[in-house]
């Protein structure tokens, strides 16, 4: 079994996810991303956009506005200005 990454989503509002995932991919302001565990630590600014979260098959979209995202040794985790879970 593929090792897993420890993800948060973070609005002002709410914790809107919180769990191990495969893999997360985003928007930042230099590019896109994806981040799977064990990935090396950085941190980027976010541009509005997608956070495509990716587990055991199955993915789950949120829309983000702004915001943060930081890749640590324990995982990442979103900081949003403002985060929803994608109809």
């Amino acid at each position: 079994m593929a090792e897993k990454l420890h993800f948060s989503l973070v609005s002002p509002e709410r914790e809107l996810f919180s769990g191990s995932v495969d893999q997360v991919d985003a928007e930042g302001t230099e590019g896109g991303f994806g981040v799977l565990a064990g990935h090396a630590p950085f941190m980027t600014a976010l541009k509005e956009g997608s956070v495509r979260v990716h587990n055991d098959g199955n993915v789950k979209v949120y829309e983000v506005r702004g915001g943060f995202a930081d890749v640590t040794p324990d995982g990442l985790t979103i900081l949003a200005e403002h985060a929803v879970e994608a109809a």
